[in-house]
């Protein structure tokens, strides 16, 4: 959470801002835009201020899969080169060892937890397979991402509906071509 010195900070740059690029940020439309700019700003750059990502829990299993796999989460992150969202679906997969697997639900709170915060696409990709290692430990990890950057769609090429992909392969998935095949046959259906 942003506290009060911080959020008057983002409240003024908003203003100034506002001003610079010829609006009145006193109109009525616009009066209340600098708090609401700080409020989403504490909210979609939280892991800034948070401490580290310990909203999990490992289960001991007897017979642990081959992998587990989980497609299309979605995400919004904030690209840091200008600012604006990028968004769109995450593919993870790891390889059980030491008879531990992870909750189901954690997997999309880690996800979240590594987008919110000024981020690169290749970035965001490598830090939730490293997070996910931290925490498990597993043989392997797998992470492809497809995102859609409003960097690109609204401004600059302005190319709308571009998707890039990106991916991260750690342990059994880098070395196994087998197992990497495999996820990446699987995501794709």
């Amino acid at each position: 959470m942003i506290d009060k010195e911080n959020k008057a900070k983002i409240e003024a740059a908003v203003r100034t801002i506002l001003t610079a690029v010829g609006e009145n940020p006193d109109r009525p439309g616009l009066v209340e835009t600098p708090e609401r700019v700080a409020r989403m700003y504490a909210e979609v750059f939280a892991t800034k201020t948070a401490a580290p990502f310990d909203n999990y829990k490992l289960f001991k299993v007897d017979h642990p899969t081959e992998m587990v796999l989980l497609k299309d989460i979605p995400f919004y992150s904030m690209c840091e080169h200008h600012l604006l969202p990028f968004f769109g679906t995450v593919q993870v997969a790891y390889v059980p060892q030491h008879q531990q697997v992870i909750g189901l639900s954690k997997i999309p709170r880690l996800i979240d937890y590594c987008a919110k915060q000024p981020n690169v696409q290749e970035r965001l990709t490598v830090n939730i397979a490293d997070e996910l290692q931290r925490i498990l430990d597993p043989a392997g990890v797998a992470v492809s991402i497809s995102a859609r950057h409003m960097c690109m769609e609204m401004r600059g090429v302005s190319k709308p509906g571009v998707h890039t992909e990106s991916s991260y392969y750690t342990g059994q998935f880098k070395a196994d071509r087998d197992l990497k095949q495999e996820f990446l046959q699987r995501i794709a259906n």
